[in-house]
């Protein structure tokens, strides 16, 4: 029986996320994707992460590298580095794979993966990578509501009004 607390077990690298998925398929089994920073985990990301683990047998998170993530918003970010955000994110139990992407977005993940159903934040209602090629499938697209003032950036900004008044 495989060890429940190996989350190491549960970081792939694309090719072997993708020879996971064909055979989830094969099993019947229906496979979720979502994919993101996830930098300083929290309240909001657990929430959106179980609905969007319910919405299938397994969930594959594809996770932002430190690099993608630098570029997108700037050298101040990440706040937690690649391989702990990782580890993390495969400690929840909503969680079935992560996989580290170094493209500007998961298209090319999700090419590879086939995922049946990709799940975005509702705030990117206005463009969800990946969407033609899960829909061209028979996949769908769900738009998930995101938890209201449960950010990342919200939380930084938090930390830093705590310290800046120099209690």
């Amino acid at each position: 029986m495989a060890d429940p607390f190996d989350y190491a077990a549960k970081l792939l690298d694309r090719p072997a996320a993708a020879q996971r998925c064909r055979e989830l398929r094969a099993a019947g089994k229906s496979i979720v994707f979502t994919n993101g920073a996830f930098d300083l985990l929290h309240a909001g990301h657990l929430t959106y992460l179980t609905q969007a683990r319910r919405l299938g047998d397994a969930l594959v998170v594809g996770l932002n590298s430190d690099a993608s993530i630098k570029r997108y918003k700037g050298d101040k970010r990440p706040i937690v580095p690649e391989p702990e955000r990782a580890l993390l994110l495969a400690g929840l139990a909503a969680v079935d794979l992560v996989v580290v992407f170094d493209e500007d977005e998961p298209r090319d993940l999700i090419a590879a993966l086939e995922p049946d159903i990709l799940v975005k934040g509702a705030d990117w209602a206005h463009y969800v990578s990946g969407r033609d090629l899960v829909e061209a499938r028979g996949g769908r697209v769900v738009l998930m509501d995101m938890v209201q003032g449960k950010s990342s950036s919200n939380l930084i900004e938090r930390i830093l009004k705590a310290y800046a008044s120099g209690d």
